[in-house]
């Protein structure tokens, strides 16, 4: 069955973290509606690419131009099944939205899947919903899932993590586990 699935964006979120989620959504079957505050359909956001390549935190280099396909003022939280909210640096300036924090709030308190990765947890923890929750997220971001009275996961790179339809991952390299998860919470059933 289809399920209608909101995602939270914004200039220089993560390239891989957007488009590889958004693409395999719709792949499966679902309809999603990628939408950024102040932003319409068929306006574009810039993404950034991060990379790991042995400094002490990761690289940023300019991502493509990704498409939005709704109209952020018109999202209503109630008409979704789930929530997915890509890292890079756009949690950074989302969580200063206060819509954007009400959103994350109707999904939590509606127990509906959220599925987040990287800095996606800045945005869970400005919105107050990891006080006694286990979140993963880019290590950076652990003092914020600590301080915001969650547990932080310390998983590797390429793993996710479950608390009950809260499902996060540190980075990109764990999309396979974090969309694998993300999909269960939701009830989708893929077979071959």
């Amino acid at each position: 069955m289809s399920k209608r699935l909101l995602m939270l964006v914004g200039d220089y979120a993560e390239d891989y973290e957007t488009m590889v989620p958004f693409q395999t959504l719709l792949a499966v079957g679902h309809t999603v509606h990628a939408v950024c505050p102040g932003k319409k359909s068929g306006e574009s956001i810039a993404t950034a690419i991060h990379d790991f390549e042995g400094a002490q935190t990761y690289s940023e280099k300019r991502g493509h131009n990704f498409a939005l396909n709704y109209d952020f003022d018109r999202v209503e939280a109630g008409s979704y099944d789930g929530l997915v909210i890509p890292g890079g640096r756009a949690p950074e300036y989302l969580r200063l939205n206060e819509k954007v924090l009400d959103i994350v709030r109707a999904f939590d308190q509606a127990k509906k899947p959220i599925a987040a990765v990287c800095h996606g947890a800045q945005l869970l923890a400005a919105a107050g919903i990891l006080k006694g929750r286990t979140c993963s997220a880019y290590p950076a971001c652990a003092p914020e899932v600590r301080l915001a009275g969650g547990t932080y996961a310390e998983i590797g790179i390429d793993q996710a993590y479950t608390d009950g339809h809260l499902v996060t991952a540190p980075a990109w390299p764990a999309h396979p586990a974090w969309l694998s998860q993300f999909l269960a919470v939701l009830g989708t059933k893929i077979t071959h």
